[in-house]
């Protein structure tokens, strides 16, 4: 009889047992222990910083190596620790106080970064927002959040002033170079960092994800969630370089550094890079405003010896067959990190031709803003068997793949994904309908996406039902269903996505009208509400959807 699969951090039994000892044993840097977290025992760091606050205190360790780069300003890692206090007390003095929401909206920047950190070290929480957002989307945002404060970029400082009801203030106001945030409103609790006790399990940031029922959700992401996804994703590497130390090539010859290609309001971006760096010492490399541009990465790579790449596949795609790859000198990049989307195994091939040197430091994680962005990863060297998964689970992570019934399937059946652990998510802000329906009573957490375990590794078959993949971008089709049937002159729709050379896909919208429309019509219609991703690039007129006998919309057929 099969017995019922189950995925935990297995990598570190490959380690030899004086080193193991050492590090992993009781003791040792990485120890993992169980403890009691909201109610469940789960694995976690006996020697962790029991906040982001205690664990950026740390970062002076590394000296006077810079932090943040952002063209000739910069924040070194001895002088962040001035630099977040500075605008700690700016944000006390505009009525920030401790739980408070802060919600920050603009391009990455050396002021975005900062700020974010002072936010998130001072106790407050960091309501982290699209700056492409529309008008609507950002009222639902405030209006779910409730934010003290919003600190955003000058233009859209001011289009958000004139939208939301609350204090709008831009990032000359928290520089401690520069003027004074004003008077501070009227506040009932303490500000500043000095009176913040942080609890672990406080939270530390709203991310949102795409709505699945006509609007966003607010993920709450707490203090003992961002410092395990520092240590395990450390942890994790580390036993699997120890486990191939031929595998590990020299060190590079400049300082770890990385460039923020991930947005801040992404929990790649916030976890994965700017926490990350600020714990391990990597220097954060800020690309100048506009879009996301390959030329200007390889600028900004060679320049700079940037030793990572932190990619979706769309952008490692468009570097790697940019006629210009070859002028730039990348001989410090060891290693590139991806996820949002699957790596095919036509990039991978692509990446061991164009960057031979960097192939065999590919690592690739599965995981989600619930999930504090990682459940699994997949490693170098990549063994032939693996190539077509998603990796083993990471450090105190637990995996399982469930049946319809609940029931935990055996290994090589598909099924739901399940994830549990430290790095699990609180909840939904203000939404206890859909944290209920996302995490169980033992708080594992229901991905919505379909595998199977095999031989230690997670394989995914499927993502969500419907949710369209753009670039590294999650995009739920409803969100644009709903705004489309709000047309007085669209009877319904259904929204799927097609596959997409480089963007992975697209959105394509499948329309029943009352009266003639054309594509523009639809098109102009979404992106009035929607941000320009969701915004379908093609749309098709049917008579009427196709329906199955219980009258769904069968979209295996559209």
């Amino acid at each position: 009889m099969t017995r019922p699969a189950r995925l935990t951090w297995t990598e570190v039994d490959h380690v030899d047992d004086g080193t193991r000892a050492a590090l992993f044993g009781p003791g040792g840097h990485f120890e993992l222990i169980t403890a009691e977290v909201l109610g469940c025992e789960v694995a976690v760091f006996a020697k962790r910083p029991r906040s982001l606050a205690e664990l950026l205190a740390n970062a002076g360790g590394h000296g006077d190596r810079p932090f943040l780069v952002d063209g000739d300003r910069s924040v070194t890692f001895a002088g962040l620790g001035a630099e977040l206090a500075g605008r700690a007390s700016l944000l006390g003095a505009a009525g920030v106080g401790q739980g408070d929401r802060v919600l920050l909206a603009g391009r990455t920047s050396l002021d975005l970064c900062a700020t974010t950190l002072a936010v998130l070290s001072m106790g407050a929480v960091g309501v982290v927002a699209n700056p492409a957002w529309t008008d609507a989307e950002f009222a639902d945002a405030v209006e779910l959040a409730t934010p003290t404060l919003i600190v955003a970029d000058g233009m859209l400082g001011t289009r958000l002033a004139s939208l939301a009801p609350v204090r709008v203030i831009g990032w000359t106001a928290l520089d401690p170079g520069g003027p004074p945030a004003g008077p501070p409103p009227s506040s009932d609790h303490p500000t500043g960092t000095a009176a913040a006790v942080i609890g672990e399990d406080d939270p530390a940031a709203i991310v949102f994800t795409s709505g699945t029922t006509g609007r966003a959700k607010g993920a709450v992401l707490t203090h003992r969630n961002a410092v395990h996804f520092c240590l395990s994703n450390a942890a994790t590497a580390l036993a699997r370089r120890l486990r191939y130390p031929a595998a590990k090539r020299p060190g590079p010859a400049t300082s770890p550094s990385v460039i923020a290609s991930a947005p801040m309001f992404h929990v790649s971006g916030l976890l994965g890079q700017l926490v990350n760096a600020g714990a391990w010492g990597l220097t954060l490399v800020i690309a100048p405003p506009g879009r996301w541009d390959p030329v200007v990465h390889l600028e900004l790579s060679a320049r700079h010896g940037i030793t990572t790449w932190s990619l979706v596949p769309t952008q490692l795609w468009r570097l790697l067959e940019h006629p210009r790859l070859g002028e730039f000198d990348l001989s410090a990049l060891e290693a590139i990190g991806g996820g949002g989307a699957t790596f095919e195994p036509a990039l991978l091939a692509l990446l061991g031709e164009r960057l031979p040197h960097v192939s065999a430091g590919m690592r690739v994680g599965y995981g989600m803003t619930e999930a504090s962005g990682t459940l699994t990863l997949l490693q170098p060297p990549i063994q032939d068997h693996e190539r077509a998964s998603v990796g083993r689970a990471i450090a105190g992570a637990e995996v399982t793949v469930r049946g319809p019934d609940g029931q935990v399937l055996s290994e090589g059946e598909i099924g739901e994904v399940w994830g549990r652990g430290a790095g699990i998510f609180f909840g939904y802000w203000a939404d206890p309908v859909a944290t209920e329906a996302a995490l169980d009573a033992d708080r594992w957490y229901a991905t919505g996406d379909f595998g199977r375990i095999q031989d230690g590794l997670l394989f995914i078959e499927s993502r969500l039902r419907d949710m369209i993949l753009r670039g590294g971008e999650n995009i739920y089709p409803i969100e644009i269903e709903h705004r489309l049937v709000e047309h007085p002159d669209i009877v319904e729709a259904a929204v799927v996505g097609v596959e997409h050379a480089t963007l992975g896909q697209e959105v394509k919208a499948v329309v029943v009208c009352r009266r003639s429309l054309d594509a523009d019509d639809v098109r102009a219609w979404v992106a009035q509400t929607l941000a320009r991703h969701k915004v379908p690039a093609h749309v098709a007129f049917l008579d009427a959807l196709p329906r199955n006998d219980t009258g769904k919309v069968r979209k295996d057929a559209l």
